[in-house]
This record gives C-alpha cells, sequence and structure tokens, in this order.
C-alpha cells in the first residue's frame, strides 16, 4: 500500500513539473499590458527577453491580423509563440518603403543602418538625402513592383513594408526567398497622435523602446499644450480645404486626419459634420454654395502660387479666403529632389503641424512661431 502511494505521490510530482515545465514555454497567464495609448491598428506587449507586436489594421478593412516577436539577444521564447515571425536583435541592416518611416529611423538614431529604399527621389530629410547621394542607401524600385534581385543581393533583416489591400506580389516573393516583412500601419491612423505614435514600433524593432517612448512623450505633451492653448481662443475661423481634380472637388471628410488638425487649431472646418475618414467628391458649385465665404483655405492641393491656381481655374477666384490671400498649401517645402517634406515628416510630428495651423488661425496665439510645413501662397 506505501508503495503504491509512493508511486502516486511521485507521479502526481512529475504532473506538477511538467506544468510548471510547460509555463515556461507559453506567454504568462496574465498578459502585459499594451503600451500603445493612440495608435488603433497597432499594439505593443513587452515581456522578459522579448516583444510581440500586432498589427491589427495593416491596410483600410484589413481582415488580417499579424503578430511579430521581437527577440533580445539569447533570450528565450515560448514555444507557442515560434510559429510567428521572429526578428533577432540586433539589427544590423533594414529596407523601409515609406517616406514616413524614415523621421522614426532618424529620430532613435538608426538611419545608417537603412540600406535600401523605393523611390529614393522622394525622400525629403536632408540627413538621409546625404546616405542617398553617398550610395549607402540603395533604390530598390517602386512598393508596388519592387526589385526583388536588389533586395535579396542587400539581405536585409527586415523589410519594413506598407500595403494598400495586401496583394503586393513583390512583397510575396521576397519572403518566399527567406527574407522577413513586417507591415507597418500607420497611415491608416487618422488620429494625429495615432499616426505619430508608430515610433514605438521601430522602438521595439531596434530594442530602444525608452528612447522611442521618450520622444513620443514629448510629441504628445508639446501637441496637447498647443490643443489646450487654441481650446481658450473665442473665435473659430472658418476653413475651406482641397482643390478641384478632373471635374470634381476633393476634400477632407469630416473625421479625417486633416479635418482634426483643423478642429483642434481652432478652426471651424465646413465638411467637419461629415462622417468618413477619407475624402469627399463634391461639385464645384456645391462647394461654393457653402464655401464662398470662408476666412481660410488650407490645403489646395498640390498648387503653390495663386496664378497657378487661376490659370487651372479661373473660378477659384471667386472665393473670398483667395481674394484675401488667406490661402496656406504644405506642397511648397520640398526636398533637394522634389520630395514633399509634409508627407514624410508631418504624421510623425503632429505638434508642428497643429502649431503651423494655430499660427495661421490664430497668430497672436503663438507670435514667434515659424511654419514648418505650411507657406501662405504666393
Amino acid at each position: 500500500m506505501k508503495k503504491h502511494l509512493a508511486v502516486l505521490f511521485i507521479t502526481l510530482l512529475l504532473a506538477v513539473s511538467c506544468k510548471k515545465g510547460q509555463s515556461l514555454n507559453t506567454p504568462p497567464a496574465t498578459a502585459v499590458t499594451n503600451t500603445v495609448k493612440y495608435a488603433g491598428g497597432l499594439q505593443i506587449y513587452r515581456y522578459t527577453g522579448y516583444s510581440i507586436i500586432k498589427v491589427t489594421q495593416p491596410w483600410p478593412g484589413a481582415d488580417k491580423k499579424y503578430t511579430y516577436i521581437i527577440q533580445k539577444k539569447d533570450a528565450e521564447i515560448p514555444d507557442s509563440l515560434k510559429q510567428y515571425t521572429t526578428i533577432q536583435l540586433p539589427l544590423k541592416n533594414i529596407i523601409v518603403t515609406s517616406t514616413t518611416h524614415i523621421p522614426s529611423l532618424e529620430m532613435l538614431g538608426v538611419e545608417p543602418t537603412l540600406k535600401g529604399f523605393p523611390g529614393t527621389d522622394y525622400v525629403s530629410s536632408e540627413k538621409t538625402r546625404k546616405l542617398i547621394d553617398t550610395g549607402h542607401i540603395t533604390e530598390v524600385g517602386a512598393n508596388e513592383s519592387l526589385n526583388t534581385e536588389v533586395i535579396i543581393d542587400l539581405d536585409p533583416d527586415v523589410i519594413v513594408a506598407f500595403a494598400v489591400d495586401g496583394s503586393n506580389k513583390s512583397l510575396a516573393a521576397l519572403e518566399r526567398s527567406g527574407l522577413k516583412v513586417l507591415y507597418n500601419g500607420d497611415w491608416t491612423e487618422q488620429s494625429p497622435l495615432g499616426k505619430a505614435e508608430w515610433i514605438k514600433f521601430f522602438g521595439v524593432l531596434y530594442g530602444m523602446e525608452d528612447k522611442a517612448d521618450s520622444i513620443f512623450s514629448g510629441i504628445e505633451s508639446e501637441y496637447l499644450t498647443a490643443k489646450k492653448l487654441a481650446e481658450n481662443t473665442t473665435t473659430k475661423p472658418t476653413v475651406l480645404a482641397g482643390a478641384i481634380y478632373q471635374d470634381q472637388w476633393y476634400l477632407p471628410q469630416g473625421n479625417s486626419w486633416g479635418a482634426l488638425f483643423i478642429k483642434d487649431a481652432g478652426g471651424h472646418y465646413l465638411w467637419d459634420d461629415t462622417q468618413g475618414t477619407g475624402s469627399l467628391n463634391l461639385s464645384f458649385e456645391t462647394v461654393l454654395d457653402k464655401a464662398q465665404n470662408a476666412d481660410f483655405w488650407i490645403g489646395p492641393g498640390q498648387f503653390t502660387s495663386f496664378s497657378e491656381m487661376e490659370e487651372n481655374n479661373p473660378h477659384y477666384n471667386q472665393f473670398k479666403a483667395f481674394k484675401s490671400r488667406n490661402v496656406y498649401s504644405y506642397s511648397i517645402k520640398k526636398g533637394a529632389t522634389g520630395g514633399l517634406l509634409y508627407y514624410e515628416l508631418a504624421p510623425n510630428r503632429p505638434d508642428l503641424v497643429l502649431k503651423d495651423l494655430i499660427h495661421i488661425l490664430h497668430p497672436e496665439l503663438l507670435p514667434n512661431w515659424k511654419n514648418r510645413f505650411f507657406d501662405q501662397l504666393n
């Protein structure tokens, strides 16, 4: 009887030990808190020795989500996570595919690891342009038709990609070749701070989480302080946006990134009551009827001068904002090879965008501010 009890006791001990051993190969029962506050398509969970990045909205309307494991040197990861793409730190070289990724690399001080980029002429940053001009960064085609042979020869540790619908054949071919592709959905965010928070994606990717957190906290603080300043205004100037393209006037919907900026800057965007985060396409007559007397016109497409606008459509001069020269564009500030600074840096620095707009709409609030993105048309 004692012998049977002893065998049973040992069996129970082995079972408990086995369960304890299994717990080492599975994530902790209590999930670590997601460290992302604003970005709706990004989640980051940090564990001892590794982090988990979840990209839940890689492109608009996506029904597919991605999980990436970022493993620190010599760290163990649970067996249950080995099914996911795993990146070993430290990274030695990287390819990114959107100009919005470049400011994050520069703010973290890791831009020398960038070895390839599609469409290098679109890059505006002087720092990264020097790396391009000296041959440190290689041209790798276009996002929808990447030069797979060149990329395979570069042999990057990681390719950070963006996708419009998840059907990029070049990326699929690169993955089949054994290269690791990580999707970045920063461009799908509509909250200004949500876009900027994607620096944390790169912070984890480089094992520089604390630095990325600190950078974002500074941006967040500056944005919220400026927003609070604009909230104290008693007037809200009316704002028109967009321009005509192929007989239709395209302008931001009421829940879009651009519309939210105008609201936070203390302006009244005339289409702020529309639903959606994309674009409205309206007739000229519809826009004229509603915005003929708008105080400001912000973001008139790619136009950079009044003469250019009038040449394109002489009816633009029927708007009060045009007549009073209160038209401001982000298309004037360009890099050495024609890339627009706004498209590259603005998503990463919404605090600068907001201060620009406050300075335009309420110059008395920031009298010494010099605009970084928006210029009054000549």
